[in-house]
């Protein structure tokens, strides 16, 4: 369990908060990326030992995260790359629910296939 008042943790915040403040928008969606596939990760493995509380924080901040990516989209000007991403991050929000709800931890497998490749998608672009 994390101790808010761990001084690590506050040192790990100080640097997160460092980094988004000098954060381009192109590095503010990469480090949602990022952080979307660890979260993937822990919900994984609070699934696969029978940790519901936690398991439903991580899947908690997956959705916020695809959320987020989400709203950062320019469906009027973005054209269909917007179009596309848009509907993915939808189909990750319906299977991020669905994976919840069934405890399943195979069904977090295709959103992680999609947002690494959008990942390595977003990496090719600088």
């Amino acid at each position: 369990m994390l101790n808010e008042y761990d001084p690590f943790n506050a040192y790990k915040q100080t640097a997160l908060d460092a980094q988004v403040a000098a954060a381009t928008p192109h590095d503010m969606v990469r480090m949602l990326l990022d952080g979307l596939l660890e979260e993937l990760e822990r919900a994984t493995g609070h699934m696969e030992y029978q940790r519901f509380e936690a398991k439903g924080v991580s899947i908690h901040k997956c959705l916020n995260i695809v959320h987020g990516l989400d709203s950062m989209l320019d469906l009027e000007n973005g054209g269909e790359v917007a179009i596309s991403l848009h509907r993915l991050y939808d189909f990750c929000s319906r299977q991020l629910v669905s994976a919840s709800v069934e405890n399943s931890a195979e069904a977090l497998v295709p959103i992680t296939q999609v947002i690494t490749n959008v990942r390595e998608g977003w990496a090719n672009l600088n």
